[in-house]
């Protein structure tokens, strides 16, 4: 990261700790709030907790960081001597975190270039990485908002759930297109499409899902430099599978980042959520 230039962006970017380290990266946590107490997006205590929740079938909610967070946030990369921030967060379509952003920004000490990526998970988190990268380099608020943005439009996301009730109840999608899951027992696969989430195929089984998802990622990528990530939730041996498999069939992957999403994402999707994100180069 450039001294004079700081990266900020939110827990959904799902990026591996050693990333947000190298990068000096300041991540600030959305909320879950189950049974009445909120818990810090991607803490071992929000994940445990979740679990047992979508077990018992409580109910669970999300909440965006107050602008507060994002001020606090502002003001203490200015107090370490940056002179503007970047600060990137996850689609506004499926969540308040850009809107709450833009309000503190009003107030920063310095200049904030606020983005909305249109993404989720790691088709945010490359989005920082590339904006972090630039800023290495020495490239201006300008030239990081650009390279950040290149990404996301270069960056494909594509989800598999056992049930879209999840994303219903929460309203990340319509009870119309909820039934594009529930008709015949078929299995979703969904996608972001301008921010939103999108049902994308219908498929007989889950097995038969999961390697359309695979043959999709494999298609999106292509033969050049590519960095990929598979999420899961509670689905960890699959998404291990499906990240061998992708390893075998992408001559020219770069990165490859397997992890399971935090309690804000997952408690919109349920467990047995696999996904496959896939950044060109």
């Amino acid at each position: 990261m450039s001294r004079s230039l700081a990266i900020v962006t939110d827990s959904t970017a799902y990026l591996p700790p050693p990333a947000v380290a190298r990068h000096v990266l300041t991540v600030v946590p959305l909320t879950v709030v189950l049974g009445g107490a909120a818990y810090e997006d991607g803490t071992e205590e929000a994940a445990r907790r979740l679990e047992q929740a979508l077990q018992q079938r409580q109910p669970v909610t999300t909440s965006r960081p107050a602008p507060e967070a994002f001020a606090a946030a502002y003001r203490a990369a200015a107090d370490a001597g940056a002179a503007g921030v970047v600060s990137l967060h996850l689609s506004s379509e499926i969540s308040g975190t850009y809107d709450a952003a833009v309000v503190a920004a009003r107030r920063a000490p310095v200049p904030v270039s606020v983005v909305d990526s249109g993404m989720v998970a790691m088709a945010l988190g490359f989005s920082v990485l590339a904006a972090a990268e630039t800023a290495a380099a020495g490239g201006t608020a300008d030239d990081a908002v650009a390279a950040a943005v290149k990404r996301a439009e270069a960056t494909r996301a594509y989800f598999y759930v056992d049930t879209l009730e999840h994303l219903r109840r929460g309203g990340r999608i319509g009870a119309a297109q909820a039934l594009f899951g529930s008709a015949l027992a078929v299995k979703p696969l969904l996608r972001l499409s301008e921010g939103r989430v999108e049902p994308l195929e219908r498929v007989r089984t889950a097995s038969r899902a999961i390697a359309r998802l695979e043959e999709l990622a494999v298609a999106h990528a292509g033969s050049g430099p590519v960095d990929v990530a598979v999420h899961h939730l509670a689905a960890g041996e699959r998404a291990a599978q499906l990240a061998q498999r992708l390893r075998d069939r992408l001559p020219g992957l770069v990165d490859l980042h397997v992890s399971e999403v935090g309690a804000v994402l997952g408690a919109h999707t349920g467990p047995g959520l696999l996904g496959a994100v896939v950044a060109p180069h």
